[in-house]
């Protein structure tokens, strides 16, 4: 019986994490073929969470959107190796109906978080078969 809750546990997991990655991934899609492309300044990096291995800063991004509005967002990915200094100009890429959801046009950006759910739901898949070959 637990055998069975831990497959099915698993198999969910690994279906949000699917989901959540090819969501992310269609976004990236039409970033990169509708976006709008323009030049942002990092103006902050905030403090996102504080763990073991210390705080996590993310890089607070400022661009004019189209219509002239200050538009300000958030790298989603964060860690070690994703921060930008303070004052760097950086490519940003939004899509004209919502540029709250803004990227910054970096590999690492805009790639790296779809990467990661997608080698998350890989993991939980693997964990669910190990169970059931158990």
């Amino acid at each position: 019986m637990s055998g069975t809750m831990g497959v099915m546990a698993c198999g969910a997991a690994a279906m949000l994490l699917l989901t959540l990655g090819l969501r992310d991934a269609t976004t990236v899609r039409r970033l990169h073929r509708h976006g709008i492309r323009t030049r942002g300044v990092v103006v902050d990096n905030v403090r996102v969470r504080s763990g073991d291995s210390g705080p996590t800063w993310a890089p607070v991004i400022a661009f004019a959107d189209r219509r002239g509005h200050r538009v300000e967002f958030t790298t989603r990915m964060r860690g070690s190796g994703m921060n930008l200094p303070t004052g760097r100009e950086v490519p940003v890429v939004y899509l004209a109906h919502d540029p709250q959801a803004a990227r910054v046009l970096m590999w690492r950006h805009m790639t790296g978080p779809v990467v990661f759910l997608l080698a998350g739901s890989a993991i939980f898949l693997s964990f669910g078969v190990t169970i059931v070959l158990l």
